[in-house]
């Protein structure tokens, strides 16, 4: 399995564990009040345990996307063997804002030394040296698209991935939009977490993982595509 995949499925796994806890708790809510020692678990209590799972799929969907990036950017600096000359120019494009830190509020001479720094790379025809790509936080599908677009990757869904991610399932938002949007509601606090817990059933949130986790298998199947076919690099750069 190579890395991707299985730091995926590794996180994958925890929200597995928890949602099968969350399954247990639900069997014994119907022939009784379930218990921990001594204590019941109150329903308020159960909607918060609920609500968590929305937390748990947000960090999935950016963790995901932080891993496809760091590839990419690892495989452009694997043992110095490629120059920014030798980048697709999408990908170099990346690496000037990256490097020239044209995205950041700087000093006038923090500017200039960022410049200076491209300057004698691009001169000296240097090897690339580790650069990060920037990326956002309130990831949804519409930002991974604008992310791979940025990189020149072509991200080829099967029928059934894009019906999941599209199609709606609560509040008119597809899986990866309402997640990240009750994520930010918790977040900022403009919901309760046994509010947002509020209606929520066991099989709606597998619902919902299962949705999640078969878009990003085939997001992160497309990275890897576009790595291991040296798709980062100008065409007449590819081994």
């Amino acid at each position: 399995m190579d890395p991707l995949t299985q730091s995926f499925e590794e996180r994958l796994q925890e929200i597995e564990v928890y949602l099968d806890l969350l399954e247990h708790l639900e069997q014994q809510v119907a022939i009784g009040p379930p218990k921990i020692g001594e204590s019941s678990i109150t329903t308020q209590q159960q909607k918060i345990l609920y609500s968590s799972v929305y937390l748990q799929l947000y960090n999935l969907v950016e963790a995901t996307i932080t891993w496809c990036i760091d590839a990419v950017c690892s495989a452009a600096t694997e043992n110095g063997r490629w120059k920014p000359s030798d980048l697709a120019a999408l990908v170099r494009r990346e690496w000037i804002r990256s490097t020239a830190r044209t995205h950041l509020e700087l000093t006038a001479e923090h500017r200039l030394n960022s410049a200076v720094e491209v300057c004698e790379q691009l001169i000296n025809a240097l090897p690339l040296l580790r650069f990060s790509i920037e990326r956002r936080s309130n990831i949804d599908d519409l930002v991974i698209q604008q992310i791979a677009e940025r990189l020149g990757l072509q991200i080829q869904l099967s029928q059934e991935a894009l019906r999941s991610v599209k199609q709606p399932v609560r509040d008119d938002k597809g899986p990866l939009a309402l997640v990240k949007d009750l994520r930010n509601r918790l977040g900022h606090g403009s919901l309760s977490f046994s509010e947002c817990g509020e209606g929520v059933t066991v099989i709606d949130l597998r619902d919902l993982k299962a949705r999640t986790a078969l878009y990003l298998r085939e997001i992160i199947a497309g990275f890897r595509a576009y790595i291991e076919g040296y798709e980062y690099l100008d065409p007449a750069r590819r081994p």
